[in-house]
């Protein structure tokens, strides 16, 4: 092979790629989000981990970086984890409804003061649903469009502006191309 070989990933090109890789980011960054105002804002009224709360958002932030940088395998784990986010918020929407009504005080926030009203916490909570199916529905789409497949084509045929020279064994008397110890 000649030395202009270079490593293109022809999939990464494509504009429905690129419009799913940037749907899905925006999805997750949408995600973190709402659960942030919904964990802060209601922060006196949480019951059970909240640093388990906080690491969920930690993670959909990890993800929507990763993904940015066209990590693949990452969609599976956001959908799964978008699935749990939704059954969550489908049980707790309607408990946060429950407490706008006379009795129940305004949850403090996280570093006290007033936090949100039930009422809209109820709210954000709900906007997770839909933003969790969408989120699942795309991060299927991305996992269908290869993005990790990888070819080696001449330098002038590339097709992605990122792409990566061969590498190629220094080592002397090594064959053109190859990479292993082995002397054969």
């Amino acid at each position: 092979m000649e030395d202009g070989y270079v490593i293109d990933r022809p999939n990464r090109a494509k504009a429905s790629s690129k419009t799913t890789r940037a749907i899905v980011v925006v999805l997750l960054l949408v995600s973190a989000g709402l659960m942030a105002l919904v964990v802060f804002g209601g922060w006196g009224a949480l019951q059970g981990s909240k640093l388990n709360q906080v690491v969920y958002i930690l993670l959909y932030l990890g993800m929507a970086y990763l993904v940015a940088r066209w990590n693949r395998g990452v969609l599976p784990v956001a959908a799964a984890l978008a699935i749990i986010l939704l059954i969550f918020a489908a049980v707790s929407g309607p408990e946060w409804l429950e407490r706008d009504k006379d009795g129940f005080a305004t949850p403090e926030m996280v570093f006290g003061g007033a936090g949100l009203e039930s009422s809209v916490l109820g709210l954000l909570t709900y906007l997770l649903i839909p933003v969790q199916i969408l989120l699942i529905a795309f991060t299927a789409q991305g996992f269908r469009q290869d993005w990790h497949v990888e070819v080696e084509v001449p330098r002038s045929r590339a097709q992605w502006p990122g792409a990566a020279p061969r590498r190629v064994s220094t080592r002397p008397g090594a064959r053109r191309g190859t990479t292993s110890n082995a002397r054969g």
